[in-house]
């Protein structure tokens, strides 16, 4: 009866994977010239990934105002963007309630008067036909357009983050097909009109907040405005965590818990027993090849993780570019996963967490 039940779980984890990608969909490049278009930078000590963007968006067919909102950076971040030749605003302190985030954002968006807000991370990087193909979405869809950049991976420490980037995917319910209802973003590559913008409440709609992304779009469908996501592919990319695995432990523990109870509950359930389903395949792999009672338990085993490790190859390829190893020796990326998930749940039960040198409170 056990082995009736494990095989039902595996089988119906397989499915839950492939369905929740079933529309995964890439932005495509386009040479597209219309637009009055605004870039918008919060910058909190980026001096190691803001040089990458602004050289980016200075090769972009589409021409681009770039406003990069220094959020009180004690590194050369202004420097550098001073001297690529872009505008910087300090925005002072943040208001009372606000995350610095949303208050830069906040403050950016009010310092144009372009009609496209284009809202990036200082960690993302863009082909020169990524913000045309992404003007091309804005044309077809409006509201708001939300981009989930390719995650490229270097360092040995950074492949820890092959399940967050899969689960992140996986559990907005964004690409499943007949899954997700809720409204979701990703927050590193965000484009609306003004008055789009403005109609949502913008930025001061979630001034607390440290899902602003999702409760940001939470905010567009509240003001009956469309929220479309695609990922980032060839076109947008990231690399999020370059200092050291502190600053991957730290980016990763703040808001996964929250994250998590945020998801669309059938998405969030069907990512649920797939992580599930690779800690029962990974346990019991690992116990049947110890033991060796039965030679044929082990082979089943076995075949369920090339069979688990071959699905996660395939996700980990369209999200970033992780090594062999992150899938075909997958406990080791999953063990990861849970301490930093536990530690998030931690932080998210205590009321805070610490993200670059602030505290900043949930649901604030």
């Amino acid at each position: 009866m056990l082995e009736v039940l494990y095989a039902v779980v595996l089988v119906a984890a397989v499915l839950a994977g492939y369905v929740l990608l079933l529309r995964f969909r890439v932005v495509a490049a386009s040479g597209s010239a219309a637009g009055d278009v605004c870039a918008i930078i919060p910058a909190r000590n980026e001096q190691n990934s803001l040089p990458a963007l602004l050289e980016s968006l200075d090769r972009s067919t589409v021409p681009v105002r770039v406003l990069v909102i220094d959020d009180a950076s004690t590194d050369a971040t202004v420097a550098l963007a001073r001297e690529a030749g872009v505008e910087v605003i300090s925005p002072g302190t943040p208001a009372p309630g606000w995350t610095g985030k949303a208050w830069a954002c906040h403050v950016g968006a009010n310092s144009t008067d372009a009609e496209l807000l284009l809202f990036l991370d200082a960690d993302t990087v863009l082909a020169s036909g990524a913000l045309g193909g992404i003007v091309d979405l804005h044309r077809r869809f409006g509201g708001l357009i939300s981009v989930q950049p390719y995650h490229r991976v270097q360092r040995t420490y950074e492949q820890l983050s092959a399940y967050f980037n899969a689960v992140a995917v996986m559990a907005s319910g964004v690409f499943a097909s007949g899954v997700g209802r809720r409204p979701m973003a990703f927050g590193p590559c965000l484009l609306t009109s003004r008055d789009d913008y403005e109609r949502a409440g913008g930025h001061a709609a979630v001034r607390g907040e440290i899902l602003d992304d999702v409760e940001l779009a939470a905010a567009y469908e509240k003001a009956g405005l469309s929220v479309y996501c695609v990922a980032g592919g060839s076109q947008i990319r990231m690399r999020s965590y370059p200092a050291g695995i502190r600053q991957l432990v730290a980016g990763w523990t703040k808001n996964m818990a929250s994250g998590a109870a945020a998801t669309d509950p059938r998405a969030g359930l069907a990512t649920g027993l797939w992580i599930c389903a690779h800690h029962l395949v990974a346990v019991n792999t690992l116990l049947a090849m110890w033991t060796a009672d039965e030679a044929l338990d082990a082979g089943i085993w076995l075949l369920a993780w090339v069979v688990f490790a071959l699905q996660l190859r395939v996700i980990l390829r369209r999200v970033g570019s992780f090594r062999w190893w992150t899938w075909a020796l997958f406990p080791l990326p999953l063990l990861t996963f849970d301490l930093l998930f536990a530690i998030s749940t931690v932080n998210t039960l205590r009321g805070s967490v610490r993200w670059r040198g602030r505290t900043v409170r949930l649901g604030a």
